[in-house]
């Protein structure tokens, strides 16, 4: 059987591609590879995976029906489906919000759609975001918590993923499940987020911004730690996504994805600093107004289902990055 990995040429598909890959799964990769950070990075992960005869490679934009329904012909045997492609990041919505309601949005449409068309099918896992928590203040973030105020048109548009993909389970019985991930960081990680963003300001010596004078708390989280949550969810199957929070409901379920622990972003900077054994420059602006105050998941849901036990403090998950950084950039 077949797994479809969407958003392979990403930090979490490359590595969940990789895992998968590792036990033996053979793995289709769909990925636009677009260059809203440096493709570089991306074309290196794609080299990584293609070098086990288990992975192929399609290259096609999520809003492109074409391409993604395509897919069911060319692929008929792709039993589960991880859809992790998305539009990312917080801040790049104000500049270019089309790009959410075409990926994130119309995305989740076109793959939900290929779910149809797949007689194997058994579950669709798909990457939500802690995002959608917005402006709740009760900590740690529940599942079951009102997910109302989003702060940002990302948040809204992870939200709006999530109603899609339980509209289709209440009408086609598609099995869904989704996972809302909390910052995720590690080798190999995204270019437009902190731990990279940080690490490679304060190696050339140039300033760091740090928003709200660096005590803004974050629910910080490995990605191997992740990566083991995705696959305890995928190999729960379609059992996770039928415990509805109502009798008789769809088969759709959504988990927390964290390391249930909220972390001071100054604490975070100072291990980085710590790492690469040099001292930032700080230069400290107000909080953006799409910005969260914390971050803080409860994973009992996800313990209780798929035995998710994330392993990884920070205090050992950011010297690995920092050592895959320093190869990476050669410093």
């Amino acid at each position: 059987m077949t797994i479809l990995v969407t958003g392979a040429a990403g930090f979490i598909g490359f590595h969940l591609a990789r895992a998968l890959l590792a036990r033996g799964e053979r793995v289709i990769g769909f990925d636009s590879v677009n260059a809203y950070y440096d493709p570089t990075l991306k074309e290196a992960r794609l080299a990584v995976l293609g070098q086990d005869p288990g992975f192929a490679m399609v290259r096609g934009d999520l809003a492109d029906r074409d391409a993604v329904l395509g897919l069911a012909e060319a692929h008929p045997t792709i039993d589960r489906i991880v859809h992790l492609a998305a539009q990312a990041g917080v801040r790049y919505a104000e500049v270019n919000p089309y790009a959410y309601a075409d990926a994130n949005l119309m995305g989740q449409v076109t793959v939900l759609e290929l779910a149809r068309r797949l007689p194997r099918l058994s579950h669709l896992v798909y990457a939500s975001s802690s995002s959608v928590y917005g402006g709740n203040t009760k900590l740690p973030f529940r599942e079951t918590d009102p997910v109302e105020r989003p702060l940002s048109l990302y948040a809204a548009s992870k939200r709006g993923a999530e109603m899609i993909a339980a509209s289709y389970a209440h009408l086609h019985g598609i099995p869904c499940t989704g996972l809302r991930f909390f910052t995720v960081y590690g080798p190999w990680g995204r270019p437009d987020m902190a731990a990279f963003l940080f690490a490679e300001a304060i190696a050339a010596g140039r300033p760091i911004t740090v928003y709200g004078e660096g005590r803004l708390k974050r629910d910080f989280t490995y990605v191997d730690d992740i990566i083991a949550g995705v696959l305890g969810c995928l190999d729960a199957g379609p059992a996770v996504a039928a415990r509805p929070e109502e009798p008789g409901g769809p088969p759709h379920r959504i988990y927390n994805l964290g390391n249930h622990r909220s972390e001071v972003l100054d604490r975070y900077i100072r291990l980085i600093e710590q790492a690469l054994g040099r001292e930032a420059v700080r230069r400290h602006e107000a909080k953006p107004r799409a910005d969260v105050a914390e971050t803080y998941a409860d994973i009992a849901r996800a313990q209780a289902d798929f035995g998710f036990a994330p392993a990884t403090p920070i205090d050992e998950g950011i010297p690995r990055f920092i050592a895959w950084f320093r190869a990476w950039k050669g410093v």
